[in-house]
């Protein structure tokens, strides 16, 4: 008998717990390419076993990075399927593949109404876009998807290693669970302040918070998992914001993170929010401060 592990479980080993979710690590612009190597090589050294690439990256986004580490996991989260064809990911994933065995993970999702001029019908088109990475050799257990609803949950464990869900709360995560079962891989993203004044860091929290609170597949979400309509004004209420947040002194910011896994997350892909107006900064001393604070 064989002493393999599961593919979902060493999907798992790879990653560990911890990641890191941004949208700068996947940046294009060529003076950056140094600082971008070094950030994602000492993201390896501090222990965050994964990057997740935002921002509807690609297989191309990924490469730097890999390039630049030896042991790190990169993914997309998320790469939309209405901005790159089925073939054209299956090739991309390849040649990432070719190079570097093991280490990129393709995250999909089906992006939003309003960010997408051809979204039509998301689900069947996600089923129709899986079955051709299939026929393109792409193999379940090296894709993820974006799931948040029921149905979508149920096609991650049934077409893929597990679900990559973004903005969502521990009681979302243990429901997302129950639909997994036990194998598939969950790793939800978490937002983090790294700020203890309450006012402050809800501020921050809301400033950012507001851009998805305009995009009904996120807040559809929110009212099926126990919230009102009230707590979805003015950049949202406390509950929710302290839902969809760490913030606090590290005590509290651990404490909340691990409610995650107290839900049944494998991995939690941790995104740092500072209040900068640059999306594309690193924020590397922040990434710092938060691996001190989970060691």
């Amino acid at each position: 008998m064989s002493d393999a592990l599961p593919v979902s479980d060493t999907l798992k080993q790879s990653i560990g717990r911890y990641g890191i979710w941004s949208v700068a690590l996947r940046s294009e612009d060529p003076s950056g390419r140094t600082e971008l190597a070094e950030a994602a090589a000492e993201l390896e050294q501090l222990g965050y076993g994964a990057v997740w690439l935002g921002g509807s990256s690609a297989a191309r986004h990924a490469v730097p990075l890999v390039e630049a580490t030896s042991t790190l996991t990169v993914g997309t989260s998320i790469q939309s399927i209405w901005q790159y064809e089925a073939t054209e990911s299956a090739a991309a994933f390849a040649d990432v593949e070719s190079g570097h065995p093991g280490r990129f993970v393709l995250g999909l999702g089906v992006s939003h109404a309003k960010l997408a001029e051809q979204y039509r019908r998301p689900y069947s088109a996600l089923v129709a876009y899986l079955d051709a990475l299939d026929k393109a050799g792409v193999p379940a257990e090296r894709r993820v998807l974006a799931a948040l609803g029921p149905r979508t949950l149920e096609l991650a464990r049934d077409r893929s290693a597990g679900s990559i869900p973004y903005l969502v709360t521990a009681e979302h995560t243990a429901r997302a669970r129950e639909i997994l079962g036990e194998t598939p891989l969950l790793a939800p993203e978490l937002k983090v302040v790294l700020e203890a004044d309450p006012t402050r860091a809800r501020a921050l929290a809301r400033d950012y918070l507001a851009m998805y609170l305009a995009l009904p597949n996120y807040t559809n979400n929110f009212l099926r998992n126990g919230f009102t309509e009230d707590d979805l004004k003015d950049g949202g209420s406390d509950r929710l914001v302290d839902a969809v947040y760490a913030w606090g002194d590290d005590e509290a910011i651990r404490t909340r993170i691990d409610t995650f896994f107290d839900a049944g997350a494998d991995h939690v892909a941790l995104q740092v929010v500072d209040g900068g107006s640059d999306r594309n900064a690193l924020p590397r001393e922040a990434w710092r401060r938060l691996a001190s604070l989970l060691a």
